[in-house]
């Protein structure tokens, strides 16, 4: 054990401080979503999404910098994250709709105007709706209209569509049943 030590002591030496260096990065990164989660008045939970998909990238980051602090040449590195970007890729047009919603999602967390419980109209020409926002989550909207029924907008379609403001902070306890 001790000769695997002195062998690759530069390696895990490296390592310890990219896994440092990553966990200090993660860290702010989370607490600033959080601050301007709560700056604009967005739940905590889509806080924590948006810090789980930063953490997911970041781990994506740094398992790329660990190949090359093994030892891996970059001419290998890109044969095989080609070769799984050319999967991925393939897969993702399969559901290009659910990469479309999560990173519509993203997008609404930082610059959405609108926040739960505000009422809304969403001018749609096959579909208008007029509703209260009771959740944003990753992939879609959950508004609930005046008659009581419950509507999931997906988020792609949401920055697509004009929307007005009706009422700011429409939801009380009274409304939910």
């Amino acid at each position: 054990m001790s000769q695997f030590f002195q062998t690759y002591q530069s390696e895990i030496i490296s390592t310890a401080i990219l896994l440092f260096v990553l966990s200090i990065i993660r860290a702010i990164i989370v607490i600033t979503v959080k601050k301007i989660g709560k700056r604009s008045g967005t739940t905590e939970a889509r806080a924590i999404l948006i810090g789980r998909y930063a953490t997911v990238t970041l781990v994506l980051i740094a398992v790329l910098i660990e190949a090359f602090i093994l030892g891996a040449k970059a001419h290998d590195i890109s044969l095989v994250f080609s070769s799984v970007f050319a999967v991925i890729g393939i897969a993702l047009f399969a559901i290009w709709s659910i990469l479309s919603n999560i990173t519509s999602g993203v997008i609404m967390f930082f610059s959405f105007p609108y926040k739960v419980g505000d009422k809304i109209k969403i001018h749609d020409k096959d579909y208008p709706i007029e509703a209260i926002i009771e959740d944003i989550r990753a992939f879609q909207l959950i508004l609930r209209e005046d008659n009581g029924d419950i509507t999931k907008y997906p988020n792609n379609l949401i920055l697509q569509k004009a929307v007005t403001l009706i009422e700011k902070d429409a939801l009380d306890d009274s409304s939910i049943l």
